[in-house]
């Protein structure tokens, strides 16, 4: 079999590194996504190859389309289409209480994720039926699932972006395409490095397993839902929290 083509958005650090990492060493030819990150894409690249894996690095702002399409176009004249896309970009957003926030800033945050993932799932879309085989893989938050104070742009973002991914896994099923949500609790990386610690060890002392995620905790999960194993789950909200939010 040819060697599959994985896109990871947003894949130069944290949860988007840790996920090109599992899937090089799965097997597949890894295509790093970045913006401004280009010295860190680059030695994520080179760490994999050196590795024995196969990754290149593609930079393009997944809120521009032309740049999207040209990221694309990249993949597909020069290996074929994408067969997995795991839709990872972060995007920025007004952390305001609700009262105090205006609707511009609440749809900057709505408007950038789910443009991104649309666009990108759309022309990853187009391969994957021609193949009939597709992995999309949506990171999410547990967040748009438990509200916490001032993350109502964040997290409204990301229930329309689980919202968005049932209905994608109804129409693209027939096509040998899947679509799953990815939700990470608290995940230890840059982001949150400068939380604070009683915070963190809040969170910990209130989830089951007694730990914080790391990156490669969600990267597992990322590397089944990519997987031939995985082809008959799709429509699923896969929280990577340690069961802190249990219902």
């Amino acid at each position: 079999m040819t060697k599959r083509n994985a896109l990871i958005t947003g894949g130069a650090r944290g949860i988007g590194a840790a996920t090109a990492k599992a899937l090089a060493a799965d097997g597949y030819r890894v295509f790093i996504n970045y913006v401004n990150s280009t010295a860190v894409a680059e030695e994520l690249a080179q760490e994999i190859q050196k590795a024995g894996g196969e990754a290149y690095t593609l930079k393009a702002d997944v809120r521009d389309d032309a740049q999207i399409q040209a990221m694309f176009d990249t993949i597909t004249n020069e290996h074929g289409g994408v067969d997995v896309l795991v839709s990872n970009a972060n995007m920025n957003f007004t952390a305001k209480p609700f009262m105090d926030q205006l609707w511009e800033e609440f749809a900057q945050k709505l408007n950038d994720e789910l443009h991104a993932a649309y666009q990108t799932a759309k022309l990853a879309a187009e391969s994957m039926k021609e193949k009939q085989f597709g992995r999309l893989v949506f990171i999410s938050s547990t967040l748009s699932e438990a509200p916490a104070p001032s993350f109502i742009a964040h997290g409204s973002a990301k229930g329309a972006l689980d919202s968005f991914s049932k209905y994608l896994a109804q129409e693209l099923g027939p096509f040998g395409i899947t679509s799953n949500i990815v939700a990470p609790g608290l995940v230890e990386t840059d982001a949150t490095k400068g939380a604070p610690e009683e915070f963190k060890e809040t969170i910990r002392m209130f989830t089951p397993t007694q730990k914080i995620a790391t990156p490669e905790d969600v990267a597992n999960t990322v590397s089944y839902l990519a997987s031939e194993k995985s082809g008959h789950i799709t429509g699923t909200y896969n929280p990577v929290c340690g069961g802190a939010y249990l219902p």
